[in-house]
Parts: structure tokens; sequence; C-alpha cells
């Protein structure tokens, strides 16, 4: 292992976890590629990505280009025998996917070929799904569809959100990669092709998708609610006001009540669906702080009984 030269390539959070077992396992980890840094919150201040966080604290080298397309021979000088990419966030060129002996492998975080794309933990929420996991894939000029190597499979519970769930994945991939590069180096693993008739994306959450309406069955509705927390938030509409949604419930139960109208009961604000109410917890309205909802409710009674949500 020690003289196989690996390129890792990722960028958030979720992609630490398979920096980290590279690492361990004592990989010889000769590079890491990240997306740029960003400038985040009021004053605009540098902060510098997950994984290169992570690599800087082992003195691992980094590259950060804002087109990797323009840019491939700074990973190319590394004469990488293996890359591993999880979460990068830029279509990788063929001139690098063709340049290693041992291929380019990617950890991404679905059951392929359902749910291709760069939202795949978010949008198993919000489908409603019940389980999901890891595919350790081929690498291809083509969005997630190479040959598989190897899946894990993670159930998701009926009251997960996207952050529950994403670190539920994190350890399942870790612990898939651990088991399976031995035997991939080794040549003792077959890729499968991928059904391409059975193949569904998921796509980056737009704006448009953090909005909540609450005129629709109440599954539904809490699905849609707890696949955006804690990123990006859903929201719902009351009177022309936003208000953003961090934690909520659902209670099933048949009623008369107009869709939307809202009603303060046992410290929740319940909002009627269909064949149900959402009960929020924990809200937060447009320019102010993140707050329980009786806070909420105390501050803005008029608003919760005069208007309903949209």
């Amino acid at each position: 292992m020690e003289d196989i030269r690996v390129i890792f390539m990722g960028t958030p959070i979720f992609a630490c976890s398979i920096l980290q077992t590279l690492i361990d396992e004592k990989y010889n980890v000769v590079a890491v590629v990240s997306q740029p840094d960003k400038k985040v919150g009021r004053k605009q201040l540098i902060q510098e990505t997950p994984i290169k966080q992570l690599a800087n604290k082992y003195h691992l080298d980094v590259l950060q280009m804002e087109s990797i397309k323009e840019e491939y021979d700074k990973v190319l000088a590394y004469r990488p025998d293996l890359i591993v990419t999880c979460a990068y966030g830029q279509f990788i060129p063929k001139v690098i996917l063709d340049y290693p002996k041992f291929g380019c492998i990617n950890v991404h975080a679905s059951l392929l070929p359902k749910l291709r794309g760069g939202a795949p933990i978010h949008k198993a929420i919000i489908n409603g799904d019940d389980k999901t996991g890891i595919t350790i894939m081929q690498m291809i000029p083509k969005m997630d569809a190479g040959l598989m190597y190897a899946k894990k499979e993670v159930k998701i519970g009926p009251d997960d959100t996207t952050s529950i769930l994403h670190d539920k994945l994190m350890v399942a991939g870790s612990e898939l990669l651990k088991q399976m590069l031995p035997a991939y180096l080794d040549g003792k693993i077959q890729g499968i092709k991928q059904d391409e008739q059975a193949a569904t994306f998921a796509y980056n959450i737009s704006k448009e998708e953090e909005f909540i309406t609450f005129a629709q069955d109440v599954n539904k509705v809490y699905d849609h609610i707890r696949g955006l927390i804690d990123w990006p938030v859903g929201y719902g509409t009351i009177n022309g006001q936003r208000i953003k949604i961090y934690k909520a419930c659902k209670i099933q139960k048949e009623h008369q009540d107009k869709l939307g109208k809202a009603i303060m009961k046992d410290n929740m604000i319940l909002i009627a669906c269909k064949q149900g109410y959402i009960g929020l917890l924990e809200v937060q309205l447009a320019g102010k702080k993140k707050m329980s909802a009786k806070d909420f409710y105390n501050g803005n009674k008029e608003l919760i009984t005069k208007y309903c949500f949209d």
C-alpha cells in the first residue's frame, strides 16, 4: 500500500471520513484536491474547506483550483496510481480519470443507480425512502454512472433528518472503503454495470425547493422539512413572512381545519395539512435568532392567529 501513490479529492465534512480512513489505513496520500476556500458570514472571512483543514493537520499537499479541467496538469504532476474522490464538487476531466494505474473511484452516498447527483442524502429523505446507502464506483465522464465495486445499505429512520443520515452514511462510507480497497487493488473485485433504466437523479437543492407548502399530505410535508435540516433549512410563509423550520414533528390525525391554519398547543405551533398536522418546535423569523415555537408564538400571536400558512 505504501508504494501506491494516492490522490484524494473532496471538499465537505462528509468527505473527511474517507480521507481519514485512507490516512488511518496507511495509504500513501501524496496530495489532496479540494474546492477553493470561500468567504463566509457578514465579515466575509475566508474559511478553509473541511478537507483542507484535515489535510493540513497531517501536513499533506493541498491543491485548490477554480477549474480542474484547465489545471489538470497540477494533479498529474503528482503521478497518482489511484485517485479516490468523495463529494469533490467539480467534474473531473477524462485526462485525469485515464491516468492512474488503478483508476479513479468515487464514494457516493446512495445505492446507485438511484439518486445520482449532488444531493442524494437530502433527496432520499424528501422522497420518503426508508433506506439508502453507500456505493463505491468507477469514475467516468458521466455523472455517477460508472461500474459499481461495492455497496452498503443504511436504514433511514422515520424521524431522521439530513444531518442525522449524513453522519450515518459517513460511518458506512468509511467502513466500506476500508473493507473493499485492499481487494480492489489486488484485482479481486469485478465492477458491475449500472442499470440505466433504473437511474434516478438527486440534483442540488434549488432555492425553490426550500419552500415548504402545507396544502398536501402531512407525511410528504414532514419528509420535505426533515430533508432540509440542518442545511439549507426549509421555510414556510405566513402573511408574506418567511419562517425557517429547524425542528418539527408530525401528527397524523383526521381533522376539518383549513389547510395552513396554525394553532398553539402543547408548546408547538400546529399547522393543518392533509391527514394531520405539522408541529413546529424550533423556528426562525427572517432577521431574528432561532427560538422555540412557544417563544415565537408569544411574540407573534396576531400573525399566527389571524393568518394561515401558504
